[in-house]
């Protein structure tokens, strides 16, 4: 591909959690397959869905070695017991292609298209395809499959894991001086009262004779850096509750910035 002048942005490892066995013994078990993702232009821009991947992986930066299992069960196509297709790719793995890599209304091309698993996933997620192949009994069985998947009518659905990068920014202070917060309220980190720090009417906080930002006392008390947006909670004066200030922000940004609606998130 390089050769061809293609750029190579990752070789991606799925990992197969249920691989089929070799029954012969004659050689290793086929327990991985390579997914190069590439662009036909070194530096031009791509799409590339960083957050939602992130939220995928439960808030974890998604890695190049995906585990996912085969196709099984009844996603598995089967004629008289027998398999359709030998290499059917699971749902899964194309939607997680397309979610990070697409956008609804894209084009995506298939030229081995099988029994149109990318089909499906393309149809489901609103994406537009172009399948291509040559044997007649998977094109048929593909395009039973694509016309019995339902797409995602409500578009709140397809909007993507913002960048929280992207998002109006909202400082600590702006709790304070639209009495979200008070000065002499106290915060407890990770939610334990154990470690709670007064706010103060600057918007700083102090804990132990140390006083800072949110996140300048969070690292102190963590020896690392961290986003004092996740790592403080404090006391609801509605539920009683103890829980992340970041909700009072995101409180704020639909309050201060409507127009966003509820796709806007913290970071």
């Amino acid at each position: 591909m390089q050769e061809m002048g293609f750029w190579i942005l990752n070789d991606i490892t799925w990992i197969k959690d249920n691989p089929m066995p070799n029954f012969r013994g004659v050689r290793f078990t086929n327990a991985h397959e390579t997914i190069i993702w590439a662009q036909k232009v070194r530096g031009a821009p791509y799409t590339f869905h960083h957050h939602a991947m992130k939220a995928l992986n439960e808030g974890l930066q998604m890695r190049s070695d995906w585990y996912l299992p085969i196709c099984t069960g009844p996603e598995r196509l089967r004629h008289n017991g027998e398999k359709v297709h030998p290499t059917q790719k699971p749902e899964a793995l194309l939607r997680r292609i397309l979610l990070s890599s697409s956008n609804p209304g894209d084009i995506v091309l298939d030229p081995f298209f099988g029994t149109g698993t990318t089909g499906v996933a393309a149809r489901h997620l609103r994406r537009h395809w172009i399948g291509i192949e040559q044997d007649e009994n998977y094109i048929d069985k593909a395009s039973r499959r694509i016309q019995a998947t339902e797409p995602l009518t409500d578009d709140r659905f397809l909007i993507a894991t913002p960048n929280p990068r992207k998002q109006p920014r909202i400082p600590f202070g702006l709790l304070l001086e639209y009495d979200l917060l008070k000065p002499g309220e106290f915060l407890f980190f990770s939610g334990d009262p154990e470690y709670k720090a007064c706010i103060m009417v600057d918007s700083s906080i102090e804990y132990n004779g140390s006083r800072g930002s949110i996140h300048q006392i969070a690292r102190l008390i963590r020896q690392t850096p961290g986003n004092g947006w996740e790592l403080w909670y404090y006391h609801d004066r509605e539920t009683e509750e103890i829980v992340p200030i970041d909700r009072l922000r995101q409180v704020l940004r639909r309050q201060l910035y409507p127009e966003l609606g509820e796709s806007v998130s913290g970071d």
